[in-house]
């Protein structure tokens, strides 16, 4: 994994388990999706968002993903420790993308680019509220909102 100088960029550590994996011990393709939500999660709740009071709120909105593109570039395996990293690359009215890499030490194992809606408690598309923007601005140099 690159070393982490950057503020924005985000890591949460995985450990893979026996659930995550194939007959041959090999993390099924399907998990990482489950291993880059978790750090999608794990970026929103360390900076003060729980996602549960976030549609809850006056604001009433919430996060679906709307695409994910994800390249596999060399599999992980049985109780190795993997890194998460997160960085929000772009910011829209309704929608921001995150590049997701997964990581086993320096070695690259996984890149996603994930498009996310911002959605209203009927699955209609809302504006990121003002303050969850600003948050995210901060988060990347490159965000306009």
């Amino acid at each position: 994994m690159p070393e982490v100088r950057d503020a924005r960029l985000h890591s949460y550590p995985v450990r893979v388990q026996w659930e995550d994996t194939d007959a041959a011990g090999i993390v099924y393709y399907a998990n990482y999706l489950r291993f880059i939500e978790r750090g999608r999660s794990d970026l929103l709740l360390s900076h003060g968002i729980d996602q549960r009071g976030l549609i809850d709120t006056d604001t009433g909105v919430a996060f679906a993903v709307r695409t994910c593109t994800v390249e596999y570039l060399k599999p992980a395996r049985l109780h190795e420790e993997l890194t998460v990293t997160t960085a929000i690359t772009e910011l829209r009215g309704a929608s921001l993308t995150a590049r997701q890499d997964v990581w086993r030490g320096g070695d690259l194992l996984v890149r996603a680019e994930v498009k996310l809606a911002c959605i209203d408690a009927k699955g209609r598309a809302r504006r990121v509220p003002p303050s969850i923007a600003a948050l995210f601005a901060t988060l990347s140099p490159n965000l306009s909102h």
